[in-house]
């Protein structure tokens, strides 16, 4: 885009919503990156703090007429690159935009707009004796709006699925500025094709979430039992999951971290965790049979080798769980962290952290790991010093991507595609579904200003 277009993009923004756009450059600066530790060529023209669908929707009218990028953006926990700004383009803010509109106990749904955090809205709808699925690790600074846009995941999938799953419908505004209501508030609803679900995990190429109905859950009755397990290793650990599952059990959390991981936790906290054993593994079990199926369990895990401690009380089970999530702010705190995200079949983990370690030695690299046990979702993290990502680095990323895919696995099971996995993505679709896709986005934004570059490597 030119300059003069960029100047008259601005001046439009200006007169159309005083006292929204941001041109200062040391404000401008903090939508060049996000957590993952990628950071854009320079910072955006402009930054919109849209509070309103009609600002969006002013917004997106003045960027279709002058050509401009649109990058939408709620808090800025990514991993992938997916919502930082560069030159020439326009960062949307949707965090203002933080109101719970509705919540309806009897149909177990809450309609609230993009910018209200995950966590936020859980302590409100917990009053109702109601809660919403999703638990990335970022709930309590990551947005809803955000967590749609990505499909984000977290430590419950394995029972309770990803975001997907606890969307009813969206209120979406398009390229040039339609506003398009999508889904139902009803449990079922088959009219047409789903563009509810397309817009799920678009990443913000094909439309901009204004609004959100989500499908609630009741909170959980009865004792919630955690069990924290040590292993020697983490092989132990994997089987010890495949056992829980070939046995038929859903805990609601099942989560697996390695040595490598252990040793930076404890390094971050000053815990003495490796004398316990070279791998952590935490089990959660939830609802009326959480006792019975906790025992059971618990067995499995001691009969893999395991070293159980089992709690139903709730400040213990936060210190066991607690384990779990200092795993992110250990990792962060001793550099720049590349955080990959792949899924395997489940009965693949064990391999696929053989494989791990093998990448370590061929590229002489510190890969500490941690799993979403329950659902094949393993967190292989990359740390290094400085903005760019070392070539070894992605070479070896490039190997475990390969790796997921011949063994029946994904490049990305809750992260997305952004920037940083968009070289790959035809890999996992194939030439035929890769093209039909870049077509599904033409369609939706056929002079491509929503989030280029994102997603797609010819973009």
């Amino acid at each position: 885009m030119h300059v003069a277009e960029r100047l008259q993009a601005i001046e439009r923004l200006r007169a159309a919503l005083p006292g929204l756009v941001d041109t200062d450059p040391d404000h401008l600066l903090a939508y060049t990156s996000d957590r993952s530790g990628h950071r854009s060529e320079g910072a955006p023209a402009a930054a919109i703090h849209a509070s309103t669908v009609e600002d969006v929707q002013i917004v997106c009218r003045i960027a279709s007429e002058t050509a401009t990028p649109i990058v939408a953006r709620g808090a800025g926990t990514g991993l992938v690159g997916g919502a930082i700004a560069g030159p020439g383009e326009i960062l949307l803010s949707t965090q203002a935009m933080d109101q719970i509109l509705e919540i309806s106990v009897e149909n177990r749904l809450a309609v609230v707009g993009p910018g209200i955090l995950n966590g936020t809205l859980n302590r409100t709808l917990e009053q109702h004796g109601l809660w919403w699925a999703p638990d990335p690790a970022s709930k309590d600074i990551s947005t809803v709006g955000g967590n749609i846009a990505m499909n984000a995941g977290g430590l419950l999938c394995a029972k309770y699925g990803v975001t997907r799953e606890s969307v009813l419908a969206l209120k979406v505004v398009l390229a040039d500025g339609r506003l398009l209501s999508v889904g139902h508030r009803t449990v079922k609803g088959v009219t047409g094709y789903d563009l509810c679900a397309l817009m799920i995990g678009s990443e913000g190429t094909l439309g901009i979430i204004v609004e959100a109905t989500l499908k609630l859950q009741p909170l959980v009755r009865g004792d919630i039992v955690t069990i924290g397990a040590f292993f020697d290793t983490v092989q132990e650990g994997a089987r010890a999951s495949a056992a829980i599952t070939g046995a038929g059990h859903v805990p609601a959390i099942m989560e697996l971290m390695d040595r490598r991981t252990l040793e930076c936790v404890a390094h971050y906290t000053g815990d003495d965790l490796l004398s316990r054993g070279g791998a952590y593994f935490l089990v959660q079990c939830d609802g009326p049979a959480a006792a019975d199926t906790a025992k059971q369990v618990t067995d499995l895990i001691n009969a893999a080798g395991g070293r159980t401690e089992t709690t139903v009380d709730a400040s213990e089970a936060e210190r066991l769980v607690g384990l779990r999530r200092q795993a992110f702010p250990a990792l962060e705190s001793m550099g720049t962290m590349l955080v990959e995200d792949i899924a395997v079949p489940r009965n693949m983990m064990n391999a696929a952290f053989a494989k791990i370690r093998e990448l370590e030695h061929k590229y002489d690299l510190i890969i500490p790991t941690t799993c979403h046990a329950g659902d094949g979702n393993l967190h292989p993290t990359f740390v290094f010093n400085g903005s760019t990502v070392p070539e070894t680095i992605w070479a070896a990323a490039g190997e475990l991507f390969t790796y997921a895919l011949e063994v029946g696995g994904t490049l990305t099971g809750e992260h997305g595609v952004g920037l940083l996995k968009r070289a790959w993505l035809a890999d996992e679709l194939g030439p035929d579904q890769y093209q039909l896709q870049r077509q599904i986005k033409a369609i939706f934004d056929p002079a491509n200003i929503l989030n280029p570059g994102k997603v797609f490597a010819d973009s």
